[in-house]
């Protein structure tokens, strides 16, 4: 009866598995792209941030569950146009209390401040990668911020059954100018995100 038991679940994997892609289902091929509106895909999307910590060590958080739209053609790359909102309350790290600390009104202040945004202002596309100008909307304080961003893949996603663009991004703020200074500068102003979204054709 045990043997029967610890045998279900792989039994029951078994037609899971032969129905799985042989290979990854997105390419890093531009080719793939087809114009249109597409959505975050919030499950596989993340905004994670690193900030130093009394000088000695790099401490690490993320952002989950952001939710938005990018609206692009390939045949007008920069005219591409990306709104994020950041449910910050979703905030995560590995120590619950420094998280509920981070909500607090010393840092986030998310029982008034529930979400952060980033709008595009300009796309500026080279090749696979881009120059993404726009602002960010943090705490009731918009700031002009400039994202890094690169093209990492596009193809059809086998479960949703939904073409799907991804990309991944990079910049640095300070976070005293979104009235964060908290700490200064046992713990740093500078703050380094990095954007790792995908987004699904609206359809």
């Amino acid at each position: 009866m045990k043997k029967t038991l610890f045998a279900l679940p792989l039994l029951l994997a078994v037609p899971l598995m032969a129905q799985m892609p042989k290979e990854a289902p997105g390419k890093l091929d531009p080719s793939r792209i087809t114009a249109g509106t597409y959505a975050v895909e919030p499950t596989h999307t993340l905004i994670g941030w690193t900030i130093n910590h009394f000088g000695f060590t790099d401490y690490f958080g993320v952002f989950g569950s952001p939710t938005g739209t990018l609206k692009l053609d390939p045949a007008k790359p920069n005219a591409s146009t990306v709104s994020i909102d950041i449910p910050v309350g979703e905030l995560f790290t590995a120590n619950a209390k420094l998280t509920e600390h981070l909500k607090s009104a010393d840092f986030f202040d998310v029982n008034r401040f529930a979400t952060a945004k980033f709008v595009s202002t300009s796309v500026t596309v080279d090749g696979t990668t881009a120059k993404i100008a726009g602002t960010l909307t943090l705490k009731g304080i918009t700031k002009p911020v400039t994202l890094d961003a690169k093209f990492t893949g596009a193809g059809m996603n086998p479960f949703s059954k939904r073409e799907t663009v991804g990309f991944s991004a990079t910049t640095a703020i300070k976070r005293s100018d979104w009235s964060m200074g908290t700490g200064i500068p046992l713990v740093g102003d500078d703050v380094a995100l990095r954007i790792s979204v995908a987004f699904e054709k609206a359809g």
